[in-house]
């Protein structure tokens, strides 16, 4: 007889209670910062139809790495790998009725069939933060400022680099070299490999465009300016966003954090204006951790509405990576507050009127489902993580009292059991 594996499915994760324990706090924290600052929350179905990516994806997303079937009802679905294009469906299906501007976040469960790898798999979660609507640099600004306190509050924000970029610059770039969009599109791909690759292969894979040396070399001038010089070469639209938006951050305290970076180009194929990425500095974990950017047609598609936004997405391996790196995961060593031991079956109704008393006073407690001695009990205990231990025996329970053992400390005292609440707060 052949059995089942028990292995999950390749790039996904299992989540047991200790798993669970971080996942929580580590939700908890981007819900309580997005709260904060005025987001609402938002969710929609991981079933969507598979046009919807299709029109607002990139290819390599859509044709590479969605996952699509055909339903019983033979509607051609697909599972979502990622939020933006709901969003937009939402927003677009109820537009007269929001309040505007839209100030929304979720965090969805996405799927994407892709190569396994550190800080990627083909099952995460992502915390998904968009604006739409408002003046355009102070929304990217407040954006950009949401991530930064975002990874403060974890106690992070001395490892961050924030590179910003502009679609709409970059557009009139390559405009200035003769590209049309698609040989444009081709380059950027080049472009987003760059770092990767190298200097030889970077320019082989151009001349494999067919740009010539003059392209080529000016492509590698226009990578190792900085925004003054690029300033005083294109101006227009782009240019004077991007000013207002270094200005903002500066107000915001965020000029340090944050740097003009042309090489930040967002494969997806809604971005329209302001593109950003944020990285880690730490050596041992030096890469993108999450981006965004800003786009102005995402509702052409349901219709004549339009609103422009701006947002990102941040993943949860990536963000976990980071926190476990820069060692900010906090010790959750201590899963349960109290564990209630029962002595013998006569017992197990005090056991459980003790444990009421201990949650309404708001602390997690666990009763056991076995009689078992005072040793057996405090091992059980320890095993679940518990911080305190209440204990009591026929003759404890006739006076009045039980047996409370702080396990982080190894003390143990006895205490009226009318009082336990009160000692185990103060400890």
């Amino acid at each position: 007889m052949s059995f089942i594996s028990t292995q999950s499915y390749k790039g996904t994760r299992d989540f047991y209670p200790d798993e669970m324990r971080f996942r929580r706090w580590m939700f908890g924290k981007m819900r309580e910062t997005a709260l904060k600052f005025g987001f609402q929350e938002y969710d929609g179905p991981i079933l969507e139809s598979f046009e919807l990516y299709a029109a607002k994806s990139g290819e390599e997303l859509v044709n590479e790495q969605l996952y699509h079937f055909v339903d019983r009802g033979d509607r051609k679905v697909a599972i979502r790998p990622e939020m933006t294009p709901t969003l937009a469906r939402l927003v677009a299906g109820k537009f007269n009725e929001l309040p505007k501007p839209i100030r929304w976040f979720s965090i969805p469960n996405l799927w994407r069939y892709e190569k396994p790898q550190k800080g990627r798999l083909r099952e995460h979660w992502q915390l998904n933060v968009d604006v739409l609507g408002g003046e355009r640099s102070m929304a990217d600004a407040e954006t950009l400022y949401f991530a930064h306190e975002l990874i403060r509050s974890f106690g992070g924000n001395a490892h961050l680099d924030m590179r910003i970029n502009h679609r709409g610059l970059m557009d009139q770039f390559f405009g200035s070299l003769g590209l049309d969009a698609e040989r444009a599109h081709k380059v950027t791909k080049a472009i987003d490999a760059k770092d990767k690759i190298g200097p030889e292969k970077f320019h082989q894979w151009l001349k494999d465009l067919g740009l010539g040396a003059t392209e080529i070399s000016q492509i590698d001038a226009f990578f190792n300016e900085g925004f003054e010089a690029i300033r005083s070469k294109f101006a227009g639209v782009a240019v004077d966003e991007m000013s207002q938006l270094f200005d903002r951050l500066q107000d915001l305290g965020l000029k340090d954090s944050c740097r003009f970076d042309p090489s930040i180009m967002r494969g997806l194929n809604y971005y329209t204006g302001t593109v950003f990425e944020i990285y880690d500095t730490h050596p041992e974990n030096r890469r993108a951790m999450f981006g965004g950017g800003r786009y102005d047609n995402l509702l052409g598609l349901f219709g004549k509405n339009q609103l422009s936004g701006v947002g990102f997405g941040m993943g949860d391996v990536t963000l976990e990576d980071f926190l476990r790196t820069h060692a900010l995961v906090p010790d959750f060593s201590s899963a349960l507050d109290v564990w209630v031991g029962v002595p013998d079956r006569a017992h197990w109704k005090s056991a459980q009127e003790i444990s009421r008393t201990l949650r309404e006073a708001g602390l997690s407690v666990g009763v056991s489902l076995d009689e078992a001695g005072f040793g057996a009990q405090i091992k059980q205990a320890l095993k679940l993580g518990a911080r305190f231990v209440v204990l009591f025996g026929e003759e404890e329970w006739k006076s009045g009292k039980v047996v409370l053992k702080n396990l982080g400390k190894n003390e143990q005292t006895i205490v009226d059991a009318a009082d336990v609440v009160r000692v185990i707060q103060t400890q």
